[in-house]
């Protein structure tokens, strides 16, 4: 995208910003409006002060600058003035908005440098950051207990979310318009972790941020930010954001489609994934029910075996990850393939996506079109009686979000026992009970956090498994329907007739 063709929004928000209102919009360089299609917006937040004449006396001045002024009829608050600033430059087909402060606290002398890196198409945000020269924040007179401050809080948001930025508590920033118009932002506070929480659904989203070094500036303006309860707010959306992933939560701000697989591999740690690979044989021919991409399937067929995949998605497959594919859903229809031509049967995280008709529907299959004993059913679903989940009803929450137990799509869920109980009534000789850990390296990274947590979490299942489990695994084999036994016993017994003849009569 050609600089002369970008559309740029400079959005000023301000409140009671009578005595620096005007030096912030006569230092923004005048050469930006020539380089860019540019706008510049002060929203004004319900101002006790007069801060909307001013700058509407400045725009009547300098009628060569492009420049709007609003008034919120109510006080929306930082994040909500934020929210209005953004809606209007999505209305208006912008290509980038840099947020800039009314009370002068950041340089308008180096809008560029936050500009240039979005509208040549490089990332999706920039943000102004004034910790990355060493020194540079105390210099400009940045109070030592908000230095310490932000140095505290910028390390356990890079910890908790696996990003490395200097700072992310700098107002100052550029976003992409058209990137911004897909966050869910108008789901985000209206207080001062405004700015957190949009940094955070960047990350989610997989959006491209670049930090770009912005001098430091405290005069005297006014701070209206409480620093304890912004401090708690800031820790406290981060951790929810975080057990979002983990499926603990739910918030409509952190729901943002991932660019990766809905439900990635879980493998290297403990889990469903790591438990089910050991539980099937080298060289076995295996139905794997709610296959998905097939990740799954390339690490069997590394074991050599036989891989059927049947999911409800359509596929071309070339071989190399499945021997076969059939798509099915089977909430609508029955299983269609032989289940007694497979030496091991796959229902990892899947019965739980079957409405209860379906699940006893596959299984009766299974089992009424197999011999006793084949194949083996190795089964894995969520424990709707996790701690998490308990401790959750106790406070009176329940609330079901896009991943974990309480996954939108699921659709019946499970105890230990009334897993077994439902297995056992289906005609199923249960093997082998186990239960799963969380999937912190998942969520978390492989690091020392996540591993302290998984082993915690394993010790905690080895006192109380139906507490401490995060899912369920169970194998079972089928055992013989009245129909085969019958057939045994009349086979059976027209055996030992004929014995009986063959003595009666003599050699």
């Amino acid at each position: 995208m050609e600089s002369a063709q970008s559309r740029v929004l400079i959005l000023i928000v301000a409140y009671n910003a009578a005595t620096t209102i005007e030096h912030v919009l006569t230092r923004i360089p005048r050469q930006i409006l020539r380089t860019y299609q540019c706008e510049v917006l002060i929203i004004d937040d319900e101002s006790a002060d007069d801060t909307f004449e001013i700058a509407t006396h400045f725009r009547e001045s300098n009628p060569e600058m492009s420049l709007t002024v609003l008034r919120n009829p109510r006080n929306q608050m930082y994040g909500g003035n934020q929210k209005i600033g953004y809606e209007y430059a999505i209305r208006r087909g912008f290509d980038c908005v840099v947020l800039l402060h009314g009370d002068g606290q950041y340089a308008p002398e180096v809008i560029d440098t936050l500009i240039q890196p979005v509208v040549e198409g490089r990332v999706d945000a920039v943000m102004g950051a004034r910790t990355m020269v060493p020194g540079s924040a105390l210099a400009g007179g940045m109070p030592l207990y908000k230095y310490v401050g932000n140095r505290i809080l910028s390390f356990t948001q890079n910890k908790l979310l696996g990003t490395r930025l200097s700072e992310f508590h700098s107002g100052y920033r550029c976003y992409s318009v058209p990137f911004l118009g897909q966050l869910p932002f108008r789901f985000n506070t209206n207080d001062f972790h405004f700015d957190t929480q949009i940094i955070i659904q960047i990350v989610l989203s997989g959006g491209r941020i670049v930090e770009v070094p912005i001098p430091t500036y405290y005069g005297n303006e006014i701070c209206h930010v409480n620093g304890l309860a912004y401090a708690g707010n800031v820790v406290r959306t981060t951790l929810q954001s975080r057990m979002q992933s983990l499926g603990i939560m739910y918030r409509r701000e952190y729901d943002i489609p991932r660019r990766q697989e809905r439900y990635p591999l879980k493998l290297g740690y403990d889990s469903s994934h790591t438990l089910a690979l050991e539980k099937v044989p080298h060289g076995a021919c295996v139905l794997e029910i709610g296959s998905g991409s097939g990740a799954f399937a390339r690490h069997l067929k590394a074991r050599g075996c036989r891989v059927t995949g049947l999911d409800q998605i359509a596929r071309e497959d070339d071989g190399d990850v499945f021997d076969e594919y059939i798509q099915s859903d089977l909430n609508s229809a029955p299983l269609t393939c032989a289940p007694d031509a497979f030496d091991v049967i796959l229902l990892l995280d899947v019965i739980e996506h079957l409405d209860l008709a379906a699940q006893r529907r596959l299984l009766d299959t299974i089992r009424n079109k197999s011999a006793a004993g084949k194949p083996l059913l190795v089964l894995s679903t969520p424990n709707i009686a996790f701690l998490l989940i308990r401790l959750a009803l106790l406070f009176g929450r329940f609330a079901y979000g896009p991943r974990g137990i309480l996954d939108f799509t699921h659709r019946y869920l499970y105890t230990f026992n009334s897993l077994s109980h439902e297995l056992q009534q289906a005609g199923y000789q249960i093997e082998t009970v186990e239960g799963v850990p969380a999937p912190f390296p998942a969520a978390l990274g492989d690091n020392l956090l996540s591993r302290v947590l998984l082993a915690l979490n394993k010790a905690g299942i080895r006192l109380l498994r139906g507490v401490f489990s995060y899912q369920i695994m169970m194998t079972a084999r089928p055992t013989s329907t009245v129909n085969q036994l019958l057939q045994e016993t009349e086979g059976e017994t027209a055996y030992l007739l004929a014995e009986r003849r063959r003595r009666d009569n003599g050699p």
